[in-house]
């Protein structure tokens, strides 16, 4: 998904989701228009290749990171994603559980997932998840697994607040702490402002995308993509 102004959440719209997300998140379209820059499910290569500061990359411009792996690890993989997106959903369905698997659960690497939210369903998902990862990392990424998993089911209803509510309500909220985790401003800041941190420090232009130590490669990756930047790194 490439970056879209009109995607974007305008400030206005910000303070008004912060102070009354039921109404918003009710009064949005199912999906805003994504716009992808290529055929074949990849936003444009603009940036691939490019090798960014590790240091500066691990220095988040908003709320902290939950890391999976092994945080002590040669190789660390930082990925930007955005819930509404379809090639996002796409990787952590058809991909992410085997690079998991072989890398992540075995200490091999280090993995984050950062939020770049095009649009007010994207934020509520991330506010979600950094809620329940006050808890542990494991539940930062239940949160995002089961949204994005079943992402044509919410992104798609006609009552996206509603459809929204109802995994949180498997993945333990109830509507207090549901609406609760919508209307954290603090937070709500600190994740736009990662959006503009990846988008003017480190190239970003489309979801998802991923820097390892440093090196940015975007669009939906498979596996054998992943494996090949990552397995001359741990040699």
């Amino acid at each position: 998904m490439t970056l879209n102004r009109r995607n974007l959440i305008t400030k206005g719209a910000a303070l008004t989701f912060v102070a009354s997300s039921a109404s918003l998140i009710g009064a949005m379209p199912a999906l805003a228009e994504h716009t992808p820059a290529t055929r074949g499910g990849a936003p444009a290569p603009s940036s691939d290749g490019k090798i960014y500061d590790v240091k500066k990359l691990m220095v988040p411009d908003g709320p902290a990171d939950h890391f999976l792996g092994n945080k002590d690890a040669k190789v660390t993989i930082i990925e930007y994603a955005s819930s509404t997106c379809s090639f996002c959903a796409s990787f952590h369905v058809n991909t992410y559980p085997q690079l998991k698997e072989t890398y992540i659960d075995s200490g091999k690497i280090s993995f984050v997932l950062r939020p770049f939210v095009l649009n007010v369903l994207d934020a509520a998902v991330f506010l979600l998840a950094y809620k329940a990862g006050e808890s542990g990392s494991e539940h930062y990424y239940n949160v995002l697994d089961a949204y994005l998993k079943t992402q044509s089911n919410w992104a798609q209803a006609e009552n996206p607040r509603q459809a929204l509510l109802d995994i949180a309500k498997q993945l333990g909220f109830n509507e207090e702490s549901f609406d609760a985790a919508l209307t954290n401003q603090e937070l709500f800041e600190g994740i736009e402002r990662l959006r503009e941190q990846a988008s003017r420090k480190f190239g970003m232009r489309g979801t998802p995308s991923f820097y390892i130590n440093g090196k940015l490669l975007s669009g939906n990756r498979s596996f054998e993509d992943m494996a090949n930047e990552i397995d001359p790194l741990l040699s």
